[in-house]
């Protein structure tokens, strides 16, 4: 099903909990920061997995390097009594927390630290998770950066736009969302892999940076 290695599946899931916690809190502490208590209230406010993994898309992560956790809530009106840029920082939030993460694991192999070595099964080797751990934080940066609902890089363009703009962009909204999980699912199979063409050059430019490969 998963069509990946035991060492590489134990390093997905590990990357799962990890990754897609700390891009939620990340959420949840900087909405907090300026003044949104809603996730705080939500029960949001942790690093506790348990409460911020979402099936489909952990999933989607473990099958194809890609996915999400459950969406943070948030009040835009309470962000912006704050600041007009409050909204624009929270949704940055997730995907910078994911590449701060991929630039520490990755750093040990960019510095020749670690081997970068692969097993075909069983406890993957340091340098396997690490390769593996950053990678995908890479990734669902990247991924999350999309102007797709209810992606980040959706509400990050909304805040950018000026109100005339949005106003259309709006419009977008109720179907973009569908269409996302039709690119995401359909679009290789289909042999149109528009999320595939975006998100690679992005990525193996990090990759490059992070961690030297």
């Amino acid at each position: 099903m998963f069509n990946v290695t035991t060492d590489e599946l134990i390093c997905r899931v590990l990357t799962l909990v990890i990754a897609l916690t700390v891009h939620e809190f990340a959420h949840a502490w900087t909405a907090d920061y300026f003044g949104d208590y809603t996730a705080r209230a939500s029960g949001r406010l942790t690093l506790n997995p348990l409460v911020h993994l979402d099936f489909l898309g952990s999933l989607l992560l473990l099958v194809a390097g890609f996915g999400w956790a459950r969406p943070t809530p948030i009040n835009p009106e309470l962000l912006k009594k704050r600041s007009r840029f409050a909204v624009l920082w929270v949704s940055l939030a997730g995907p910078l927390s994911n590449l701060v993460l991929a630039a520490i694991s990755g750093l040990p192999l960019r510095l020749g630290l670690v081997e970068l070595s692969v097993n075909t099964g069983g406890i993957p080797p340091m340098g396997e998770f690490l390769y593996v751990f950053s990678y995908i934080n890479i990734i669902l940066a990247v991924f999350n950066l999309l102007p797709f609902p209810p992606l980040d890089g959706e509400k990050i363009l909304s805040a950018l736009l000026l109100q005339s703009f949005e106003q259309g962009f709006a419009k977008f909204r109720p179907v973009g969302g569908l269409i996302l999980m039709v690119l995401v699912i359909g679009g290789s199979r289909l042999g149109f892999d528009v999320i595939g063409w975006l998100i690679t050059p992005l990525a193996t430019a990090f990759s490059r940076i992070f961690i030297g490969v």
